[in-house]
């Protein structure tokens, strides 16, 4: 991965992830958003423990990032432009779309 190819990542992450750590810590623990999401095959959702690498990803400084942090950049990224473009009709304040999209760190009401 090059030098700007991270860099774009890296932008597009802390453009996509609106949420600071702590909400997204306070927000996994509510049974709404273990209510939602496909299984890992452990009982906890993907986009669950897709939650606590953003987390950990957000608390660390820039220049200490990993390959595999920026992997997951990648598809945490892919993830929430797949999903805020199928935006279901109506509210979605209480919605397990938007559930879903807060456990990958992005809260479409923001």
């Amino acid at each position: 991965m090059t030098k700007e190819e991270k860099q774009e990542i890296y932008d597009d992450f802390y453009d996509n992830v609106n949420m600071q750590p702590a909400e997204i810590e306070d927000w996994l623990e509510t049974d709404k958003s273990k209510s939602v999401g496909q299984d890992s095959g452990d009982g906890e959702s993907i986009g669950h423990k897709s939650g606590r690498k953003i987390i950990k990803i957000k608390r660390t400084n820039k220049a200490d990032l990993t390959a595999s942090n920026y992997e997951h950049m990648k598809k945490v990224n892919s993830y929430i432009a797949r999903h805020t473009a199928q935006k279901p009709d109506g509210a979605i304040e209480d919605s397990n779309w938007r559930y879903s999209l807060k456990n990958w760190g992005h809260d479409p009401l923001k």
